[in-house]
């Protein structure tokens, strides 16, 4: 897969919660750090993702949101 993101992540999916319209995709990487994901339901379902499976986490430095458990 050739893309234009520089910011190329290998990692594992851990899970996934499929809500209404949005799903919340944990993913590990080798090291094991986790980075949780916000992607459409459609996008999870359209790329049958399941726990386990081997992807690479592309984020764009423009789209990167922070949040904080309050």
């Amino acid at each position: 897969m050739q893309l234009s993101a520089r910011n190329q992540l290998k990692a594992k999916v851990v899970s996934i919660k499929l809500g209404n319209v949005m799903a919340e995709v944990v993913v590990a990487l080798p090291d094991g750090q986790q980075i949780v994901s916000a992607i459409t339901r459609t996008s999870a379902e359209g790329l049958a993702l399941k726990a386990g499976d081997d992807i690479v986490a592309i984020i764009k430095s423009t789209e990167v949101v922070i949040g904080k458990d309050v």
